[in-house]
């Protein structure tokens, strides 16, 4: 009994710390970004940094990850638009900062996949052991990040996308939504049930597609 239990530790714990680092990184990214752009907001209350204590959520950080749950979250970055430098409406800026975070993930996962691939080279009983398995399923893990994280649903990184190119006639329809939050999260949702569309299992598939060719089609 003891030894299950301490084998199911282990391997939540072997999902969750990359899991933690990913988001981490995500949530550095955006605040890195907004700094750039010349917003200190997330800077002056202790987001712009690697450390995974200040992005963590209790729930969708810790929480559902360690029971398994198959997906997370972090604390979101606050930006301020109007600190943006160059004026105007702050939009493109928003872009930029919401898509640093996405981008940051698929630079994890093509990282990774050169670690992977450098494991295989060096070692194949290593890259194809728990070290490689660890490194091969943060791949994926990235790709599902990036790629939920594209989707034009707010406060999903995507909806920046659909802010900056929405024309004046849609403001307010969009506006609406957009303080709904989870009115987009919902529609995606039964969207992807109705739809049957496999939108993780895409996602996946591009991690196992980068694992591939890190491991030479040797899996």
């Amino acid at each position: 009994m003891i030894d299950e239990i301490v084998a199911w530790l282990s391997a939540r714990l072997l999902a969750w710390i990359p899991l933690l680092l990913s988001l981490s990184v995500h949530e550095y990214a955006h605040a890195l970004a907004a700094s750039w752009l010349g917003d200190r907001t997330a800077e002056s209350q202790g987001r712009l940094t690697l450390d995974p204590a200040a992005h963590a959520d209790p729930v969708g950080t810790v929480l559902l990850p360690l029971l398994g749950v198959p997906f997370g979250w972090a604390k979101p970055v606050p930006v301020n638009p109007a600190n943006f430098r160059g004026g105007g409406d702050g939009r493109l800026g928003m872009l930029v900062t919401a898509a640093a975070g996405p981008a940051s993930n698929m630079a994890i996962a093509v990282a990774c996949a050169g670690i992977l691939a450098m494991m295989q080279l060096l070692s194949p009983d290593l890259a194809h052991g728990l070290a490689g398995r660890t490194v091969a399923s943060t791949i994926g893990m990235n790709t599902t990040l990036a790629v939920f994280n594209l989707l034009p649903f707010p406060p999903l990184d995507g909806s920046r996308v659909v802010d900056f190119l929405c024309p004046e006639s849609l403001r307010p329809a969009w506006a609406w939504l957009y303080a709904r939050s989870g009115l987009g999260i919902a529609f995606l949702l039964l969207a992807m049930v109705f739809s049957g569309v496999d939108l993780v299992g895409w996602a996946a598939s591009l991690g196992a597609g980068l694992v591939g060719l890190a491991l030479g089609g040797d899996r």
